[in-house]
């Protein structure tokens, strides 16, 4: 990037709320259904239907908005949002425009080095969804209008990222709060989440800001950084060979790898925002605000905290545990059993994320139980087992949630701390191996890996490891003598 320019960028993120029904009627909002058979006259925009407001989407919003520090306001108003779409039955969109539910938030995002930023959120408005047109192979345009009337929930930046990877950072934290308070699943895939971009560029130190550009059509977390540093310099490109930026909507192609235009970029006046004659404004007093903060569940900064302080672990460790609840929750899970926290970490950080990243399935599906795992531990910390042998049983620990108490029963893998049976082991195996006795003896202590290789393969992977080194050393130390 031209070192003489500065990037502003600001997000519209969509989020689809996990609601069973829709926001005005009572249609399932389950996604993946038939074409066009999650629908009734309501979403339909058909003539004398009245929309009534689902109770659970203005909780969940409010709850994003406590979340992320926004002033709830007592009074806001839904409005009508006109533009006429194939895909928008009504030829016009209910939203929220001049009094949103949640105003004048923020988050802090985190860079690799450590250093912060505070990111702020203008408003959080609700909104419903319109329908999805599908161009087929046949240059036909097929109208899907099951997701009309889909709970949204639009979380309006302000202008103040200044690279791709603030962006990326910043949607990043939005995602894992909103799993967190269990309102949106956060899949950009399937479109339950989504987000604009508004991209300008400035010379460095200009207050004005320049003309933007809107990038859509981002299906990925990845493809946001890539679409916006696209921009970014097309935008540079165009200024530095003289001409002007023009104020339009784009298309981010992910095959091609560039922008597309896709139509001129309209205002707010270009909508003719008006309040909705059907609904009447949304009330939340101080009681209902209360009642919605106390159903909060922790959230993932302070839950980092937490396992910082509470378990002693490392902050990448806390990190990488909290990343997700659903793995927070597994890892706390595993603390019922044993109270080894750093070995609890490092399983799950190791075994357990390689296994969910081999089987692409997520936590909630994995089959080993935590307090399974728990036990796993315990048996390893009370030398019941060596780390080898739980390593060796745990693929079959995946295969079949098994108690591993009872694979190491059936298996007669019960780890060997016997004295007199291991120093047999140790005299087999340095019988057969007299030159590395030698070397050992004549200096070469790194032989000694060698030799416990042995023993450990000699007793099947049996043997106590600690007491094996004790052990070895100990004859090896009375040779020299």
């Amino acid at each position: 990037m031209n070192s003489k320019y500065e990037v502003v960028i600001g997000l519209e993120v969509h989020a689809q709320l996990l609601t069973e029904t829709k926001i005005f009627c009572s249609c399932s909002a389950k996604f993946g259904s038939n074409p066009n058979s999650n629908v009734c006259p309501i979403c339909l925009g058909h003539p004398g239907v009245l929309p009534v407001l689902n109770k659970k989407v203005v909780e969940y919003t409010t709850l994003m908005g406590l979340a992320t520090n926004c002033t709830i306001n007592e009074k806001s108003v839904f409005a009508r949002k006109n533009y006429f779409y194939p895909d928008l039955p009504k030829g016009y969109q209910i939203s929220q425009y001049e009094k949103p539910i949640c105003e004048n938030g923020n988050i802090v995002i985190e860079f690799s080095d450590g250093t912060t930023k505070m990111i702020g959120i203008t408003r959080i408005h609700m909104e419903e969804d319109a329908g999805k047109s599908i161009h087929d192979q046949s240059f036909n345009t097929l109208i899907d209008v099951n997701r009309c009337g889909t709970p949204l929930m639009e979380i309006v930046s302000e202008p103040d990222m200044r690279s791709a990877e603030e962006a990326y950072l910043y949607l990043t934290k939005l995602r894992q709060i909103l799993t967190y308070l269990g309102i949106c699943d956060g899949n950009m895939e399937e479109g339950s989440m989504r987000c604009d971009a508004n991209i300008s560029i400035r010379l460095r130190g200009d207050s004005k800001l320049g003309t933007r550009t809107e990038v859509k059509n981002m299906n990925s977390f990845r493809n946001v950084e890539r679409a916006i540093e696209y921009e970014i310099e097309r935008q540079i490109s165009i200024v530095e060979d003289g001409g002007s930026i023009v104020q339009q909507t784009l298309l981010w192609n992910a095959d091609l790898n560039k922008v597309m235009p896709m139509r001129g970029k309209e205002d707010a006046h270009d909508y003719r925002y008006f309040p909705d004659p059907d609904l009447m404004p949304v009330v939340i007093d101080e009681v209902w605000k209360n009642e919605i903060y106390k159903s909060m569940p922790e959230l993932p900064d302070i839950r980092l905290t937490r396992f910082i302080n509470e378990y002693s672990l490392p902050k990448y460790d806390a990190e990488v545990l909290t990343s997700s609840r659903s793995l927070a929750d597994y890892f706390e899970s595993i603390l019922i059993e044993t109270d080894d926290y750093k070995s609890a970490s490092n399983w799950v950080m190791t075994e357990v994320l390689k296994s969910l990243n081999d089987q692409k399935i997520e936590i909630k599906d994995f089959t080993v139980s935590p307090d399974n795992l728990g036990k796993l531990i315990k048996l390893i910390n009370n030398n019941i087992i060596s780390g080898k042998i739980a390593k060796d049983i745990f693929p079959e620990m995946i295969a079949t949630n098994n108690n591993p108490e009872i694979i190491i029963k059936e298996k007669n893998l019960v780890q060997i701390n016997d004295s007199g049976e291991i120093e047999l082991a140790i005299d087999k195996v340095l019988a057969q191996n007299p030159n590395d006795v030698a070397d050992y003896l004549g200096g070469k202590d790194k032989v000694i890996g060698f030799l416990v290789g042995q023993i450990m393969k000699e007793t099947k992977g049996k043997a106590n490891p600690q007491s094996v080194n004790q052990l070895l050393k100990k004859k090896l130390n009375k040779l020299k003598n």
